[in-house]
């Protein structure tokens, strides 16, 4: 799958995932669906961030990317019916990791275009994403980059995943739409 961008935030530098490094690095793959019709894309609005982001998540153990995206849509969207899998590309993040087993934690999100069905089913939200308002909408994608570009400029409370979000928004646009 095509890597789009290697991402650092900004407490970790490509010196401290080095192999003469003496930190400790969790690697964690992700699935995110990019799911499209016209100009609208269905993506998860976060009420506590207030920011637009691509539904996925973690591949659990056991799992390929297909399932993963396939549970992680189930499971954030409502979605059934998850057809036309495709690869789309990769977006590989290092953040600051603060639990005791790693320093840094490498999230590798492999991004799949597919299709659904017409109408969303229940959502099965962790007790955080309820928490923090956590909701399926289809949304104007440029409405959404718009957005999320405004919440980096303004906003205080912004979550780490915007900028990957955004970022991903707008090779979308300009690839698929």
């Amino acid at each position: 799958m095509q890597l789009l961008k290697t991402a650092f935030h900004s407490d970790v530098s490509p010196n401290d995932i080095s192999p003469d490094s003496k930190l400790t690095l969790l690697e964690r793959p992700a699935a995110r669906g990019i799911v499209l019709r016209g100009e609208n894309i269905l993506l998860l609005y976060t009420e506590h961030y207030q920011d637009y982001s691509l539904p996925g998540g973690g591949i659990d153990e056991g799992e390929d990317g297909v399932a993963g995206l396939i549970r992680e849509l189930r499971e954030e969207t409502g979605a059934q019916g998850v057809t036309n899998v495709k690869e789309f590309a990769r977006y590989d993040e290092y953040r600051p990791w603060y639990k005791p087993n790693a320093d840094i934690i490498h999230i590798i999100s492999y991004c799949y275009v597919c299709d659904i069905d017409e109408e969303l089913g229940e959502t099965s939200f962790e007790s955080y994403e309820i928490n923090n308002g956590m909701k399926p909408l289809w949304v104007n994608i440029y409405e959404a980059i718009a957005h999320n570009e405004e919440m980096i400029a303004n906003s205080a409370k912004k979550g780490l995943s915007i900028e990957r979000e955004t970022f991903l928004l707008k090779v979308i646009a300009s690839r698929l739409v």
